[in-house]
């Protein structure tokens, strides 16, 4: 409506300066037109302006004092004025051989101010619209604010909120700008629903993609908020998904968002078309460079043939393969693959195809968007930088590290042609999304009674990209601090190093402790990938161990242990040592890892080896060794079920002195669920004292399942499992110096079969289990039931 009074305008003035312009016809014979002749002004004057210039005004006109001017040129002079966003109205007029230039100014904003609101405070909104106070008010800005505003309450699920601006003169041209906001109800996503998958199950389907269903514990969480962008990541998440499992034909039809406004709902539906699952036919690698090593590079391809087709394993070979070209002087060479279907046999052969590729070098990488991340931080994901040789794959390689940080919303990664032929601008754009994270857990043990803990941890302090942890726990008998920091790029290079702090106070917990103790202590450490997979860890430990308070004879029960649930009384007063006691040691390990996910794996393989040595100082001189691996298969695609196969083993022996009991391990319901903590292995026949043991060994064996009746969405899961292991071993010189009377160091294995139920809960992975040892021994002590938080590696 605004450009269409404004055009009236310009054509009325246009049409009475018209009017001004002298005519005189034309004598020439036979010609009847008589056209107008330009029109001049020798001087032009400003009125209405009180806080811009006249020279100002007068600059933006295309009419110039004794210059021939005509109504195309004040058309242009009112449509520059009204550009400028300064002013509300402006007129062009004639007055005695001048011009004149009549204007009125757009208010000033003296405040901005928001009204209902309280899913989003004023400083998340202020930061939303462009309006700002002492800016100039023009009803375009304010039409675009007002959307901004809306879209921002939608993708935090509003889709019925309303704006509404409001302006409130102050007097002198200056005004005070209203948001009334109306935020209506919650807009959730009622349903999910997937057609033409017949793989895997909509449960299944629906555990790959972002966006949730609200249920009974959507107000812990915000994906059950549709956002337009959150269902083209889906699309994107499902594609990968099926890539990877074989699906190379897979295809998304559709995905619709209906908005029901009765529910105020939405309903999305996924169409797909799944395909056939391939195989890898046969490998190879062509190149035209004459001086690489065919066989050489062909073991370096992760692809096997007869394998499942796997994308990203074709997607890590090219990197692998560019790398490796690149380590040898060809810089620009350029890994290319080649498919070829077989669609009988359901197989994709795939050619690695190597030749010399455009001499093109990265000539900036401009990075936009990240409002708290340093620039550095996403800069240092790149193998290459400005002034290389452009590679697609290494681009694509660091747009897949950045997305991996979890640091932004969105990761999109461009090229463009630069200021030459052979120069490329690389634009990175990001969205930054919160980092930060307050827990609060509990949790209850045998030996420590119920516990209480608040974490608060941040995974890009100050937008650097390091890791901070702070967490203080109470229990009935226990304190626990904690503080860590881990700086991922260490060095400038991809190392993580970093320190922890801790201090434990464990009182006498009349079960498996009796005694006080107060450990102090911290460590260094230093992570060194090896490779995508393969990381060796150093480490560096010192705490203090201060026993105290220990209970005799007497104090409970007589000095008799007769079950696990009688309190412990020591009767020899040398099997605990009294005092302080400092281990310092040093120590490495080697672990592997392909897990999809730690917190519920479904894929892949966890291994460590580990040793620690203490002697560096200190009280203490031993040598512990650890070796553990798990395994992780979907035994049922369709229907999400889980196989799961793990081992543990471990060995600790003194160096140059006996070894203590402090130094031993201790195991139960950590190594076979269904016994209590410290209830396998070596014990004091009077007390039932666990003196732990210098070796032990388990493994498992789990099928995880959905929980069936329940919505997937709820995050259940059951399993079966079964385990096995023991401990034993107590060193001949602990038992001289301290006298204990031994029982239950036969190495017997212990065994147990259970039930476990396991929840994906928004404070993390939860698990109780319900187990029943089916083999021990008459001095081990059990547990039916236990509850764990978090993953077993």
């Amino acid at each position: 409506m605004r450009s269409l009074s404004q055009s009236m305008k310009v054509v009325a003035v246009a049409a009475v300066v018209g009017t001004a312009i002298p005519v005189v016809a034309d004598s020439t014979p036979g010609i009847g037109a008589t056209p107008a002749h330009a029109d001049v002004v020798s001087r032009i004057s400003v009125t209405g302006n009180t806080r811009v210039d006249a020279e100002t005004v007068i600059s933006y006109l295309t009419i110039r004092p004794n210059q021939n001017f005509g109504a195309a040129d004040i058309d242009a002079s009112v449509k520059a004025l009204f550009d400028t966003g300064l002013f509300a109205d402006v007129r062009i007029s004639r007055s005695a051989g001048g011009l004149v230039v009549a204007v009125t100014e757009n208010p000033i904003i003296a405040r901005v101010a928001f009204e209902g609101n309280s899913r989003h405070d004023d400083r998340v909104l202020g930061a939303t619209v462009e309006l700002q106070p002492r800016s100039v008010l023009t009803q375009a800005k304010v039409q675009s604010d007002t959307q901004r505003i809306q879209e921002l309450y939608r993708r935090t699920g509003r889709y019925n909120a309303t704006v509404e601006p409001q302006t409130i003169d102050l007097g002198q041209n200056r005004v005070a700008l209203v948001f009334n906001i109306d935020e209506g109800p919650r807009t959730e996503i009622s349903k999910i629903s997937f057609i033409g998958n017949t793989a895997f199950s909509d449960g299944r389907l629906q555990d790959v993609i972002q966006s949730r269903e609200s249920g009974l514990f959507g107000w812990f969480r915000t994906s059950d908020n549709y956002d337009p962008d959150r269902l083209n990541a889906d699309q994107e998440a499902l594609r990968v998904f099926y890539y990877k499992r074989g699906y190379a034909d897979f295809r998304v039809i559709s995905a619709v968002a209906d908005f029901d406004r009765d529910q105020n709902a939405f309903f999305i539906t996924f169409t797909v078309e799944e395909g056939a699952q391939y195989t890898f036919g046969d490998i190879s690698v062509e190149t035209t460079l004459p001086e690489l090593n065919v066989d050489e590079l062909s073991g370096t391809a992760r692809t096997r043939a007869g394998n499942v087709y796997n994308s990203e394993e074709v997607e890590k070979t090219l990197e692998d393969l560019t790398l490796a070209v690149s380590s040898k002087g060809y810089a620009f060479a350029q890994v290319r693959p080649r498919g070829e279907r077989d669609y009988e046999n359901r197989t994709i052969s795939i050619t690695y195809f190597i030749d010399e590729g455009a001499r093109t070098y990265i000539e900036r990488i401009n990075i936009v968007g990240n409002s708290r991340t340093r620039d550095y931080v996403i800069r240092r994901e790149f193998d290459i930088a400005e002034g290389d040789a452009y590679n697609q794959v290494l681009i694509d390689k660091a747009e897949r590290r950045l997305k991996n940080l979890n640091f932004f919303a969105n990761v999109r990664i461009t090229a463009e042609q630069g200021s030459q032929p052979d120069r490329v601008v690389v634009n990175v754009q990001v969205e930054d999304q919160p980092t930060g994270e307050i827990s609060v857990g509990g949790g209850y043990s045998s030996e420590a009674g119920f516990i209480v803990q608040v974490s608060l941890s941040e995974r890009n302090f100050l937008g650097r990209g390091q890791q901070v942890r702070v967490a203080a726990g109470r229990g009935e008998d226990t304190q626990t601090y904690d503080l860590s920091f881990t700086e991922p790029f260490f060095l400038d290079r991809r190392l993580s190093a970093g320190f922890d702090v801790y201090r434990n106070a464990i009182g006498d917990s009349e079960l498996l402790h009796p005694f006080d103790e107060v450990i102090t202590g911290g460590g260094l450490r230093l992570g060194v990938p090896l490779t995508d997979e393969l990381t060796l860890g150093l480490n560096y430990k010192i705490f203090e161990s201060e026993i105290t308070d220990i209970r005799g004879a007497g104090d409970a029960n007589g000095g008799r242990f007769t079950s696990g649930t009688d309190p412990i009384s020591l009767t020899n007063p040398n099997l605990i040592e009294e005092g302080s006691r400092i281990v310092s040691s040093l120590g490495y390990s080697l672990t592997y890892s392909t897990i999809d996910n730690f917190q519920m794996p479904r894929e892949g393989i966890y291994a460590q080896f580990a040793q620690e040595g203490a002697g560096v100082g200190g009280d203490a001189q031993f040598l512990r060794t650890t070796a553990k691996v798990d395994y992780y298969q979907e035994l049922l695609p369709e229907w999400g079920v889980i196989g799961h196969v793990g081992a543990q083993a471990g060995h600790v022996m003194g160096l140059g002195q006996d070894l203590s009991y402090r130094d031993t391990f201790r195991m139960g319901g950590d190594l076979v669920r269904g016994f209590e903590n410290a209830g396998i292995g070596p014990r004091d026949r009077s007390s039932g004292y666990a003196l732990g043991g210098e070796m032990y060994v388990g493994g498992t064996v789990e099928t995880i399942f959905p929980m069936p009746i329940l919505p997937s969405d709820y995050g259940f899961f059951g399993s079966f499992f079964a385990d096995a292991g023991t401990v034993w071993g107590v060193d001949s010189g602990t038992v001289a110096s301290t006298g204990a009377d031994v029982i239950g160091d036969d190495a017997s294995i212990r065994a147990s079969v259970g039930f476990g139920v396991l929840w994906q809960s928004p404070f993390g992975l939860l698990r109780a289990n319900v187990a029943y040892p089916v083999l021990k021994d008459d001095a081990d002590e059990t547990q039916l039931f236990s509850f764990s938080a978090g993953t077993r590696f």
